[in-house]
C-alpha cells in the first residue's frame, strides 16, 4: 500500500508522511523542495519515492498523478497550499492567481483522478487540507479564505455522492485553526491565537480519514467556534474575522 503527499516538505505534510510511514505506507512525497523532501525520506523506515513538483503548474500535476498512480496507491493528501494576508486592493494579483492555482485547482485535479481511479476499485481514501478559513467569510485573507471554502464544500459535495453510491472510498477534509508550521511566515502574518502541534494535527486529521470522518476540526477552541458560526449572521462573522485578522502583523 502506498500514499502520495503534496506539501511533503514541512508542516502537517511532513507530519502526515512520517505518520503514514509509521503505519507501514510506502510513500510518494511531492514538493518543490527536492532536499526537504530527501531529508525526509532519510529519516523513513519506508521506501519513499521523491518527485519534486509545482503543483501550480497543471502540467506538472497531472505529471505527478501519473507517476503515483497504481493499484497499490491507497491515500493521497492533498495538503499543499499556502495564505496571503492584505487588503484585497493592495494584494498582489499574481501572488493571488498562483495561491488560487495552488490551494484550489490542484486539489480539484487530484481529487479528480484520484476519486475516478478509487471508485473503479472500490478502496481509497483522500484527505484534502482545507482549514478553519473555509468555515468563515476573510477580511485582509479573502483569497485565502475562499479558496479553504472552496476545498471544504468540494470534498463534502463528493463525500455525499460517494455515499450515494454506497462506494467504500472514503474522502476528508482536515480543518486547522493556527499550526506551529512555516505558514506564519509566507502568509506574512503572526496569529494571535497560539498555534497547534502539526504533529498532533497530523494525527487527528489521519485517524478521522480512516474513520470515515467527513471533517476533522482538530483543538477544542476551533470546534467551538465552528459549532457557534451557525447562530451568528455572515455579514457579523465577516466583522468578527475582520477584527481579528487586524490584530495580524503584515510583512
Amino acid at each position: 500500500m502506498r500514499a502520495l503527499i503534496t506539501g511533503a516538505s514541512s508542516g502537517i505534510g511532513r507530519e502526515i508522511a512520517r505518520q503514514l510511514a509509521a503505519r507501514g505506507y510506502e510513500l510518494t512525497l511531492c514538493a518543490r523542495r527536492e532536499d526537504r523532501l530527501r531529508e525526509l525520506a532519510a529519516e523513513l523506515p519506508v521506501v519513499c519515492h521523491i518527485i519534486a513538483a509545482d503543483v501550480a503548474d497543471e502540467t506538472e500535476c497531472r505529471l505527478l498523478y501519473e507517476a503515483a498512480r497504481g493499484d497499490d496507491l491507497e491515500v493521497v493528501v492533498n495538503n499543499a497550499g499556502f495564505g496571503l494576508f492584505g487588503k484585497f486592493t493592495e494584494t498582489d494579483l499574481d501572488t493571488e492567481l498562483r495561491m488560487i492555482d495552488v490551494n484550489i485547482r490542484a486539489v480539484h485535479l487530484l481529487t479528480k483522478l484520484a476519486v475516478q481511479d478509487f471508485v473503479k476499485r472500490d478502496r481509497g481514501y483522500i484527505l484534502n487540507v482545507a482549514s478553519s478559513a473555509g468555515f468563515l467569510p476573510g477580511p485582509l485573507m479573502a483569497a485565502y479564505y475562499a479558496g479553504k471554502n472552496y476545498v471544504l464544500r468540494l470534498t463534502e459535495a463528493v463525500r455525499e455522492e460517494l455515499r450515494q453510491q454506497k462506494s467504500a472510498v472514503k474522502i476528508c477534509a482536515l480543518c486547522p485553526g493556527p499550526v506551529d508550521t512555516e505558514f506564519n511566515q509566507v502568509a506574512g502574518v503572526r496569529f494571535s491565537l497560539s498555534g497547534l502541534n502539526a504533529e498532533r494535527v497530523a494525527r487527528e486529521a489521519l485517524d478521522g480519514l480512516f474513520a470515515g470522518k467527513g471533517a476533522v476540526v482538530p483543538g477544542a477552541a476551533m470546534k467551538a467556534m465552528t459549532f457557534a458560526r451557525h447562530f451568528v449572521p455572515d455579514s457579523v462573522l465577516a466583522r468578527i474575522t475582520y477584527h481579528f485578522q487586524h490584530k495580524k502583523a503584515g510583512k
